[in-house]
């Protein structure tokens, strides 16, 4: 019998292309939906899922459900991608961050405790929890020091998932996976920012394109890439936590240079720096070591940063072009 999965935070970018890969391995696929979630179902529609994937109600902050949805279908493996996971938002809103990110991991463990002890749960960790970083490159060993609210909710979540791991024998992993980026990424993070302003710039239906701090250092991937990393721990013989990185830092900047010159532009007349856009407290570096995941897992990036930036550039023209081809005939009726 194929083996099934339940996929939290299904919806978004990585939950979308997990589906994916799951549904091609030969898995049946739940994903627990929210009732208040607005409809993010066009990342399942656009990667051609959309009716492949069972979503279930449910809610990462009420164990009750949890609970009784495991029960229910009987799951092989949990994978924990739900989260409120945009960084700016979580000085906002910082205990609707802790209660999602950081007690609804909590809720699924104890969940799967007191369902069905041999489910193996994957927890989606985050390179934020390195934040004001120790060490130049970031390994599993390396110290953390988070600067959101976010950061601090992830660490929560992470440290938790090793408590259960040692304390109840669940086979419990974390993916500290470093940034990771594609046309389905959240319009708000700065990657899927810039990608559509060069796509309306080059289009003429937008002039400039306002950021913050341009400085700031990532190791980017491709979300598709790191998807399979995930499923990779899980099929291990003990469970363990890996980052999950290219190991190339890249700054905010240079991400600009790239993606503006895909479509023959000179960022440095476009890109206008605004300070409403930094942060409270900034993360200004942040570069993975994946040596431990190459090496165990067998995993490795296949996406050139290069390659991720002309895709995404190249996702958003035509998204805008067939926009903006839409309104202007709907207007001419």
């Amino acid at each position: 019998m194929s083996k099934k999965a339940l996929i939290t935070g299904v919806t978004g970018q990585d939950g979308a292309y997990l589906s994916k890969l799951l549904l091609e391995k030969g898995y049946k696929v739940y994903g627990l939906l929210a009732r208040r979630s607005s409809d993010t179902q066009w990342r399942l529609r656009y990667l051609g899922i959309g009716n492949d994937v069972d979503l279930m109600e449910g809610d990462l902050t009420d164990l009750s459900s949890l609970t009784r949805l495991l029960a229910a279908i009987s799951t092989d493996e949990v994978y924990n991608l739900g989260a409120q996971s945009f960084v700016a938002t979580s000085w906002m809103q910082p205990i609707l961050t802790g209660m999602t990110t950081g007690i609804g991991a909590v809720n699924l463990l104890e969940a799967i405790r007191l369902t069905d002890p041999a489910i193996r749960f994957y927890q989606a960790s985050s390179s934020e929890m390195f934040g004001k970083v120790q060490e130049p490159v970031q390994s599993e060993r390396t110290p953390f020091y988070p600067r959101s609210p976010y950061g601090v909710a992830k660490l929560y979540a992470h440290w938790m998932t090793v408590n259960y791991r040692e304390s109840f024998k669940t086979f419990a992993c974390s993916g500290i996976l470093f940034n990771h980026e594609s046309p389905l990424r959240g319009i708000e993070f700065v990657t899927r920012k810039i990608s559509d302003g060069v796509a309306r710039i080059k289009l003429g239906l937008q002039r400039e394109l306002r950021l913050g701090n341009l400085e700031a250092k990532r190791d980017w991937g491709y979300a598709a890439d790191y998807v399979e990393a995930m499923w990779m721990m899980l099929q291990q013989k003990t469970a363990d936590d890996y980052v999950v990185a290219t190991g190339r830092c890249t700054s905010v900047r240079e991400f600009c240079r790239l993606a503006f010159s895909h479509v023959g532009l000179d960022y440095e007349k476009y890109v206008v720096t605004d300070k409403k856009f930094e942060r409270p407290a900034e993360v200004d570096v942040l570069i993975g070591n994946p040596a431990k995941a190459k090496s165990v897992l067998g995993w490795k990036p296949k996406t050139s940063l290069e390659e991720l930036v002309a895709m995404m550039v190249d996702a958003d023209l035509a998204r805008v072009a067939s926009e903006t081809q839409l309104a202007s005939s709907i207007s001419a009726r």
